[in-house]
C-alpha cells in the first residue's frame, strides 16, 4: 500500500510539471516539422532559439550558404529539447544559442531556465562533441511598449540575474559566453527603443547590431 501511495504521488507531480508547460502554437508545429526534414551538415553553423532568432535572415546578413537557422517562434528551453535530434546527429561545426525569455514570460524562474539550458548544452556535449557551441546572452525587454502589456512574466531583474547565472556556467565550463545584453540595453536597464517596435523583438538595427557582435565568432 505505501509503495502504490509513493508511486501515484511520483506521477501525480510528473502531470502536474507537465501541466505547467505551455502547449506548442500550431506555428511552432509547423515549423519544427518542417526544421525535422532538413539536414544539418558538418559544415553548418546553427543558429538556435525562439523568435528572436527565428526572425534573423542569419544566412544573408552573414553571405553565408551554411549557416542554418533553428529558431521557432515561442520555444520556451523545455521544447527546444525536444527537437535538438536532428540538429545533434548532423553534428554541425558551430551553434549559436539563446533561449530563455519565454521561460521567463510565463514565470519560470532563472534556475530553472538554467537547468534546461545545462541539459541542452549536455547533450550537445555528449553527442556531438566536435561542435563548437557558443551560448548567448538573454536580450533585455522593454515594458514601455503598449503591446508589450501581455507579455507578464518577463522581469529586468531576473533577465540579469540568468545572464549571470549562465556567465558563471559558461566560465566553470569552458564555453564561450558573448554578452549581447550590454549592448541592447538603455539607461533604464530596458531593450533600447532604437532596436525594437514592440519591447521583445528587434528591428533590423538590432539585428545588424547583433551581426557585429558575434562575427568575429562565425567567422
Amino acid at each position: 500500500m505505501k509503495k502504490l501511495l509513493i508511486l501515484g504521488s511520483i506521477l501525480l507531480c510528473s502531470t502536474l510539471l507537465h501541466a505547467q508547460e505551455s502547449q506548442p502554437s500550431a506555428y511552432q508545429v509547423r515549423k519544427a516539422d518542417l526544421l525535422n526534414q532538413l539536414p544539418v551538415e558538418r559544415n553548418d553553423i546553427v543558429f538556435l532559439g525562439n523568435s528572436i532568432t527565428d526572425y534573423g535572415e542569419w544566412a544573408e546578413l552573414f553571405g553565408n550558404r551554411h549557416i542554418k537557422n533553428r529558431g521557432n517562434s515561442g520555444d520556451r528551453t523545455y521544447q527546444l529539447l525536444r527537437r535538438l535530434d536532428p540538429i545533434v546527429k548532423g553534428q554541425p561545426r558551430k551553434i549559436f544559442l539563446m533561449i530563455g525569455t519565454n521561460d521567463l514570460g510565463e514565470d519560470k524562474s532563472p534556475e530553472y531556465v538554467l537547468g534546461n539550458i545545462r541539459k541542452i548544452v549536455s547533450r550537445i556535449r555528449q553527442e556531438s562533441p566536435r561542435t563548437r557551441l557558443y551560448i548567448q546572452s538573454i536580450l533585455p525587454v522593454n515594458n514601455h511598449f503598449t503591446e508589450f502589456a501581455h507579455r507578464h512574466g518577463r522581469k529586468d531583474a531576473e533577465i540579469v540575474k540568468l545572464n549571470k547565472l549562465l556567465q558563471k556556467m559558461c566560465s566553470e565550463g569552458g564555453i564561450p559566453y558573448i554578452d549581447l545584453h550590454q549592448h541592447f540595453v538603455d539607461s533604464e536597464g530596458k531593450l533600447d527603443a532604437r532596436y525594437t517596435n514592440d519591447g521583445l523583438h528587434l528591428m533590423g538595427a538590432g539585428y545588424l547590431l547583433w551581426k557585429e557582435l558575434i562575427k568575429q565568432y562565425v567567422k
